[in-house]
């Protein structure tokens, strides 16, 4: 039997050797719950702050107004229980709950409707408020042309809104990688539960949660950069010239070149 290490960075690479594909499992079932619970989370918040921005005006039939309104009190309720209860007792709640009612749920897709009920009331705030930040000249412009609110809403409102929420999407993305942490209490086998079983093993909880540590923080950096990146793409070119009038038949609008050379 080889010697165990004596200093911290020698456990470190002792860990890592011996535990490393343990970790790589872990990111891997952490980046899945974080991702399908993003997204699904953002259909869910995109779904709900369409329905509470139906217009309700006092001269529509109640049959309209009533129903309108219940559904827009069950939708703040589920706003508010998920996001003023901490996720991991939502978990606790939703897995240990379901069970009791005879509803045996696997833990990854426990994990994922946790996540994405979750995410879905905090992304519906996000999408309510990147909805109000349109100036709704543009919707009533759209409704006097004729279109529903729903059409209005895809055509119009959502395009600007989405871009002006994507920092706070990318962030709601990034706390899902940090709070999936908390999924262990059922058993879910992220990157916290794993760090949890290598550490037991030799007692060397200090050097396991540096790594794991690590771990989140790369994860995390990276995708910050990636969603800046995938920002400025949105955005497209704003570096142009315009060159005529609007009485001019040949105006043009013209993009230069990464030199600064106008195109041809």
């Amino acid at each position: 039997m080889s010697a165990l290490p004596t200093t911290f960075f020698g456990w470190v690479g002792f860990i890592l050797d011996k535990y490393g594909t343990l970790f790589l499992s872990g990111v891997g079932v952490t980046l899945l719950v974080a991702i399908t619970g993003t997204v699904i989370g953002f259909v869910i918040g995109l779904l709900v702050a369409i329905l509470r921005t139906i217009p309700v005006a006092p001269r529509d039939p109640w049959f309209k107004r009533v129903p309108l309104k219940v559904l827009s009190a069950l939708l703040n309720v589920y706003i508010e229980v998920f996001r003023g209860t901490p996720m991991i007792v939502q978990a606790m709640v939703i897995y240990y709950g379901s069970m009791q009612m005879g509803l045996r749920m696997p833990v990854l897709v426990a994990a994922v409707l946790i996540v994405s009920v979750n995410t879905g009331a905090y992304m519906a705030e996000i999408v309510r408020g990147g909805i109000i930040s349109v100036n709704k000249g543009q919707k009533e412009a759209a409704c006097a042309i004729g279109m529903t609110h729903w059409q209005s809403m895809v055509h119009v409102v959502l395009p600007q809104a989405v871009r002006n929420i994507m920092p706070s999407i990318g962030n709601e993305f990034v706390v899902n990688i940090k709070d999936s942490s908390v999924l262990n209490v059922i058993s879910v086998n992220e990157l916290f539960f794993m760090s949890k079983s290598a550490a037991g093993t030799y007692l060397r909880y200090f050097e396991v949660f540096f790594i794991t540590a690590c771990i989140y923080l790369v994860l995390t950096f990276t995708v910050t950069r990636l969603l800046r990146l995938l920002e400025r793409r949105m955005d497209g070119k704003t570096n142009y010239i315009i060159y005529g009038s609007q009485s001019d038949s040949k105006a043009s609008i013209v993009v230069p070149k990464e030199g600064g050379v106008p195109n041809d």
